[in-house]
């Protein structure tokens, strides 16, 4: 099963980042933030990767076309330095495609320009490349496949700390309450998609707004809320938490290092 990657996000809020590098190419450890989403679905054996490129595609390219087993893996060095002899890997078995799709281009435009490299999968995953959980992937996607229902998505609860404000038309205020409090949901970026999905799609478009305006119309989009570990990569604050956390050893999102399975996750309403 094909894994769409959406990397061509500048990330303005990132300071020093925004100019010189795709936010996806941010750097938590050793690695780029794109190559933590790519090893979690590789984690479950999704390992066959379409990369969604757009501003300074060449660095995801050239980050790949030099990539070093070395630097995520323990590793033996013998014949004075010449012979290096793997412990384990991280990308032996991994298919990965680069398609260029813009550099300006919207996220349903970008999904739209690589369906030709989707062949013939009646399934695939899709996944904005600056954010990690932990969810259970396999237990969702084959609670989507049993549904039937041509497009779902991960629902979480927002990371960041605000208010919301309930207002008279005169200004008046008559509430205030924190989204930490509340039974506020938003959009994780972790999709599900049947190939039908094309359809709802047209030029031009992002993928959330129109074209699930409509899948929402025809009775075909689910969502998952999902209360476990998950985190979006916006600003240096962000970036600094998930540094911590790679750097504490035993990062959330990542299975494959803590055996955890993901905490609990529900269907819920559109």
């Amino acid at each position: 099963m094909k894994v769409v990657l959406f990397c061509g996000g500048q990330g303005f809020r990132l300071p020093r980042h925004s100019e010189t590098i795709p936010k996806p190419m941010a750097m938590v450890g050793y690695r780029p933030i794109l190559w933590h989403v790519m090893r979690y679905y590789a984690h479950f054996g999704l390992n066959d990767f379409l990369l969604c490129l757009g501003f300074r595609g060449d660095l995801v390219k050239n980050y790949f076309l030099r990539y070093s087993e070395a630097l995520s893996n323990d590793f033996v060095l013998t014949g004075g330095g010449r012979k290096v002899e793997l412990l384990s890997s991280d990308i032996h078995d991994w298919h990965i495609t680069f398609a260029d799709t813009g550099l300006n281009a919207r996220i349903g435009e970008r999904l739209l320009a690589v369906r030709r490299h989707l062949g013939g999968e009646e399934v695939f995953c899709a996944n904005y490349a600056d954010n990690v959980t932990d969810a259970p992937l396999l237990d969702l996607l084959e609670d989507f496949r049993r549904s039937g229902k041509l497009a779902a998505f991960l629902s979480v609860r927002p990371h960041y700390s605000f208010h919301t404000v309930s207002y008279q038309s005169d200004g008046l205020v008559t509430g205030i309450s924190d989204v930490e409090g509340g039974d506020l949901w938003v959009n994780g970026g972790y999709f599900f998609f049947r190939r039908e999905v094309f359809d709802y799609i047209r030029p031009g478009e992002d993928l959330v707004r129109e074209p699930f305006r409509r899948l929402i119309e025809a009775g075909e989009l689910l969502t998952y809320r999902y209360e476990g570990f998950w985190t979006a990569l916006d600003t240096l604050k962000d970036l600094q938490s998930l540094e911590a956390l790679n750097d504490s050893g035993q990062p959330p999102w990542a299975p494959w290092a803590s055996g955890r399975g993901g905490a609990r996750s529900g269907r819920g309403s559109r």
